[in-house]
């Protein structure tokens, strides 16, 4: 029996119903699960905590690597169908949770964990920025991901956007793998990407913590407005005439006719050198 087969048996038996509305499209491919693991380089010391368990095959993997699981599920009929089958299977590292990933507190975590997650693709971007910008935040994701989504990640200067700038603020992002469509069931209408982030430990010691409100105050300023020159957009958002943000411009060496999607990460940061006054 295929992995897809004994999906499909799993939910006529215990009545499950895959919603595409909710992101519950199923990862039926061995070597992709291979790949997950891999990515995420998991050893008995690590705490994972992983975000749309599905039906539990990629949560028996990361228990046998792992120390201690922490899977989130928001659907009730799945997490007790999940519940039953680690019961069953007298796993004891695996810690399940019935409740949504964004009201979830990593605070309760330890200083060093891991997120592995086959992310709904409608809460893709708040779950980046949310786990991201936490205190405790994770060492390493390891994430499957609408393809566009990823790609818009690793954006260079001339396609920057804001989730690009604040993933490459905090991380280094690599696609490790794409994954079609026909790798999961229900179909998705898009094909994805394995994506891995792992995450700058020295970040916190760039900017305190009113910075870093401060750089991403300055970065939402600069991309409010896609289509307008990046100092029509400081002007406007940051209550300056042009001039004055020309010049801000000139200091951190751009040119007055720069639009927000052609600054690199490093851009931001020297403008964010010479404008803080102004944000702070």
């Amino acid at each position: 029996m295929t992995l897809a087969q004994r999906m499909k048996e799993l939910c006529r038996i215990y009545d499950l119903h895959p919603s595409r509305s909710k992101g519950q499209n199923f990862l039926i491919t061995e070597s992709v699960y291979d790949d997950i693991i891999a990515a995420a380089e998991l050893d008995k010391k690590d705490t994972v905590l992983e975000v749309g368990p599905g039906l539990g095959f990629l949560t028996a993997r990361l228990a046998k690597d792992a120390g201690q699981v922490i899977t989130v599920e928001l659907d009730d009929k799945i997490s007790a169908f999940l519940r039953v089958a680690l019961d069953s299977q007298a796993v004891e590292n695996v810690t399940l949770l019935n409740q949504d990933i964004l009201r979830f507190n990593p605070g309760d975590l330890p200083a060093a964990y891991k997120i592995v997650a086959n992310l709904p693709y409608n809460i893709s971007s708040i779950f980046l920025r949310t786990f991201l910008e936490q205190k405790n935040a994770p060492e390493r994701m390891v994430l499957l991901l609408q393809k566009e989504v990823a790609e818009r990640l690793l954006a260079r200067p001339g396609k920057m956007n804001l989730l690009a700038l604040s993933v490459q603020f905090y991380s280094q992002p690599e696609i490790v793998r794409l994954v079609k469509a026909g790798n999961f069931w229900p179909e998705p209408k898009v094909d994805s990407a394995l994506v891995r982030l792992k995450l700058h430990s020295h970040r916190s010691d760039v900017y305190n913590d009113s910075e870093k409100k401060a750089f991403f105050r300055l970065a939402r300023v600069g991309f409010s407005a896609k289509r307008k020159m990046l100092k029509n957009n400081l002007a406007a958002g940051l209550g300056i005439d042009l001039k004055l943000a020309a010049e801000l411009l000139a200091a951190a060496n751009l040119t007055s006719q720069v639009r927000a999607e052609d600054l690199s990460l490093d851009d931001w940061q020297k403008l964010f050198a010479t404008a803080r006054s102004f944000v702070l």
